[in-house]
């Protein structure tokens, strides 16, 4: 039975977020030593994620003792819960990192990540399973460089900014914050303004009255053969 008083808490783990992004932080919790883990979340239907107990709801675990990080997708909320809870930053034994990488307070690396040398990762990030962040990149606060994703050197990318799976970002390329990039896109120029990018060459899609792609309303029939032009506003 998992114990949560006292000093007994000191190798304790505590993951705040039972979903699936859970699972694979309670994984490498694992690899990294920890023995004992818990998850909190807010859905109280939610009784245990990878063999461990959710023994509460988010605001139980602020007075719990123990190592903590948020596994929330969400990256506003994220930043929103951990803003008010100290967080480990956990990395799976079997990724990469070069030679005078930061890495910030709450973020995860997973496993096959290579992050080179210089780069520098903020805080409460997720560098995702084989993604890859190469020498002198910025990846800004609450980002998320998603499975198999790229940065080429010397990139940088804004806070609150999902860089999708597959996607890549050629060398010395910035990208402000707020912004999402598709799948598989290929970014070659500097992005200055939010919003959601597709395509190759990558391109700014507008809302429409259509389907749903990464949060907005964009119509699905544009997407074809690898390349998507940017949609124009619905009227």
């Amino acid at each position: 039975m998992l114990s949560l008083k006292g000093d007994s808490m000191k190798e304790k783990f505590i993951i705040y977020g039972a979903g699936g992004h859970g699972k694979v932080i309670a994984d490498i919790a694992l690899l990294n030593g920890y023995r004992e883990i818990a998850f909190f979340d807010d859905d109280i239907d939610i009784k245990e994620c990878a063999g461990f107990p959710v023994v509460g709801r988010i605001t139980g675990a602020e007075s719990i003792v123990g190592d903590k990080i948020i596994a929330i997708g969400n990256s506003h909320i994220r930043e929103r819960i951990q803003n008010n809870v100290k967080s480990v930053t956990l990395v799976h034994p079997d990724a990469i990192i070069g030679s005078r990488v930061t890495i910030g307070e709450g973020s995860a690396v997973m496993a096959g990540a290579i992050i080179n040398a210089d780069a520098k990762i903020g805080k409460g990030c997720i560098i995702n399973t084989s993604s890859s962040v190469d020498h002198d990149c910025v990846v800004g606060d609450f980002s998320h460089v998603a499975v198999g994703a790229h940065l080429c050197g010397t990139v940088t990318i804004g806070k609150h900014t999902w860089v999708g799976a597959g996607a890549i970002i050629l060398n010395n390329v910035s990208i402000c914050n707020n912004v999402i990039i598709g799948a598989g896109a290929v970014v070659v120029s500097d992005i200055k303004e939010e919003g959601t990018y597709i395509g190759v060459p990558a391109k700014k899609m507008m809302k429409t009255t259509g389907n749903h792609l990464c949060g907005g309303g964009y119509n699905h029939k544009t997407i074809a053969n690898g390349y998507v032009a940017p949609l124009e506003v619905a009227a």
